[in-house]
């Protein structure tokens, strides 16, 4: 009997170039009149850098890139897929993500 499995054979990530420490946060807030620290947000978060994309980025721009990066990882082409997982808590609709 053959056996069907699966693997993960490769794995890919994407940040936005845009990266804000709690430092540029706090100065940004304090211009609206909050009032805050690098100290306090890691103490609360552990949180020390943030990315951003730009306005007109989407979480699907972002998982595309990061899927680019994933075949490249795993050194095949897209038509060699049989399926994508995406996760996300930030998608661009509500359905599907």
């Amino acid at each position: 009997m053959s056996h069907s499995y699966s693997r993960i054979i490769g794995t890919g990530s994407y940040l936005p170039p845009r990266r804000v420490t709690n430092a540029d946060l706090a100065a940004e807030l304090g211009q609206r009149g909050v009032e805050t620290s690098d100290e306090w947000i890691v103490e609360r978060t552990g949180i020390r850098a943030r990315h951003f994309a730009a306005p007109d980025v989407t979480s699907s721009d972002l998982g595309a890139e990061a899927a680019r990066r994933a075949l490249a990882s795993a050194g095949i082409a897209a038509s060699e897929i049989d399926l994508i997982i995406v996760a996300t808590s930030t998608p661009d609709m509500v359905f599907p993500s």
